[in-house]
């Protein structure tokens, strides 16, 4: 018998973490979810992050994936925005 879903947890940086005021996030997710639905759900729930949709580079357990990359249970996302500084 499978899951009907699964948890995973977030890391937050840069804008992301400015808008949520938190570092990391555990969120549940239907199965077969890719990880662009993370930012997806981010994004609904603070819209002015809509401007980092397309710029933001993903990454599953340590390592950049694709947007379309599907999510497993007990996976660690990170949702990487562009930064600068210096």
């Amino acid at each position: 018998m499978s899951k009907s879903a699964i948890t995973v947890t977030v890391k937050l940086f840069a804008a992301y973490q400015e808008a949520f005021k938190v570092s990391e996030l555990v969120l549940e997710f239907p199965n077969s979810m890719p990880v662009k639905a993370v930012c997806d759900r981010l994004i609904a729930e603070h819209p002015e992050l809509s401007q980092w949709r397309d710029v933001t580079r993903f990454g599953i357990n340590l390592i950049f994936v694709e947007p379309d990359t599907l999510l497993q249970d007990g996976d660690e996302v990170v949702l990487i925005p562009p930064v600068s500084g210096g």
